[in-house]
């Protein structure tokens, strides 16, 4: 039995539900001229415009880390801000990773659908995946497909994610998202990866990659508070990361980052209030070089959680210690709110009423309370934000 991208986005979540059994085919062939021929002139011949997955994100995500830049990682809530992160990447000339948080995927569900065994969780990011695959090589630049922090209590989720994206390879021979992550940092570390081994295998098998946590992000974001957290978890050890590249490694097609803690912080605090440690990840390089006995001095790719207020020093610092993205949440959602909040001040006197200016009693006001109006400010805010957050990733004009 086929389903049809329709079916994707009108199936029932329960379609999607742990347990769930859709067929699986064989990957399709691109073909050689199709796979050699560069879309972009400065990135590898396999990254081409619209969702990256695959062979070509682990290409993509090598290149970052020689070339020295890192891709902008951005939670989003619905397709306003999706396309505020697709429109900045067209704007700077770099890559995008759009992520979906579970919290962030009931939103797109909507708030009054049923969220039983995460349902409406599911359901939302399916639906706004698909939406990226339909409008994201309109922009002609690469997007990365991810998913945010999954704690243990949450794998239900991943599963239902899962189902999609088998649904969605067995169609397209490629999965629906390009990788997940799990955040199981505060299991002990052997439980926590074996559980992304367990999961490392599911996901090699549809070409997903494995984003995983060491050590732990303080601060709070989307239902995940570690504000109170031991200062000394904030530091992940080499040792741990080297533990956990050597199990993941063991798996045929693996491909994983690793959200190595050096003291990232959710959110934005006063300066000194974070003491960052970027050296760490450096170090843990050296380790993991030395290990391995490979020329290769920088043989994990590292992504850094918790980046928002974070110096641009620090930022440079942790690229060149193989860093290929960012997280950014915090400072975009308060450009997008600024962007809606600056359009209010603007035209204030135009929304007090449907009729009624000060251009006259009788001027209708719609072309300003269309909601459209507002939500475009905020779009245009959150874009010059991340073009912003592009420079500081030495992301910029890195396509062509």
């Amino acid at each position: 039995m086929k389903f049809s991208t329709a079916f994707l986005l009108a199936a029932p979540a329960a379609a999607f539900a742990p347990g769930a059994s859709i067929r699986q085919s064989v990957p399709l062939q691109m073909s050689t001229e199709a796979a050699t021929e560069k879309a972009f002139a400065k990135l590898p011949a396999s990254v081409k415009p619209g969702v990256v997955t695959g062979q070509a994100l682990r290409d993509l995500l090598d290149h970052a880390k020689e070339a020295g830049f890192a891709i902008p990682g951005v939670n989003v809530v619905g397709s306003n801000s999706i396309n505020a992160c697709i429109e900045a990447a067209k704007k700077y000339g770099g890559p995008i990773m759009v992520t979906f948080s579970k919290g962030g995927g009931q939103f797109i569900a909507g708030k009054a659908a049923d969220n039983t065994d995460d349902a409406a969780s599911i359901a939302g990011c399916v639906a706004a995946a698909l939406h990226v695959r339909e409008v994201a090589a309109l922009y002609d630049v690469p997007v990365v497909l991810h998913t945010d922090h999954c704690q243990k209590a949450w794998l239900p989720w991943i599963d239902g994610l899962l189902t999609a994206n088998k649904a969605y390879y067995d169609i397209h021979g490629v999965p629906l998202f390009s990788s997940h992550m799990l955040d199981l940092s505060e299991e002990p570390l052997e439980e926590n990866i074996a559980i992304c081994k367990e999961y490392m295998e599911k996901f090699a098998e549809l070409d997903i990659l494995l984003e995983f946590e060491l050590g732990v992000t303080g601060g709070e974001e989307d239902g995940v508070d570690n504000s109170d957290i031991d200062s000394a978890r904030l530091y992940t050890q080499p040792e741990e990361v080297f533990y956990a590249y050597e199990q993941l490694s063991q798996v045929p097609n693996s491909a994983f980052t690793c959200a190595a803690s050096f003291g990232n912080v959710h959110g934005v605090y006063a300066p000194g209030n974070v003491e960052l440690k970027p050296v760490i990840l450096h170090n843990t390089q050296e380790y993991i070089q030395e290990k391995l006995g490979t020329d290769d001095t920088k043989p994990m790719r590292f992504v850094f959680h918790g980046g928002s207020g974070s110096s641009v020093e620090d930022i440079q610092y942790a690229i060149e210690a193989g860093v290929i993205k960012m997280n950014i949440d915090t400072d975009t959602q308060w450009a997008f709110w600024d962007g809606i909040r600056g359009y209010e001040a603007k035209y204030h006197d135009y929304l007090q009423s449907q009729i009624g200016n000060p251009e006259g009693d009788d001027k209708p006001n719609k072309k300003y309370y269309d909601p459209r109006m507002a939500l475009r400010a905020g779009e245009e805010a959150m874009a010059a934000r991340l073009c912003q957050a592009a420079e500081d990733l030495k992301c910029t004009n890195v396509l062509n």
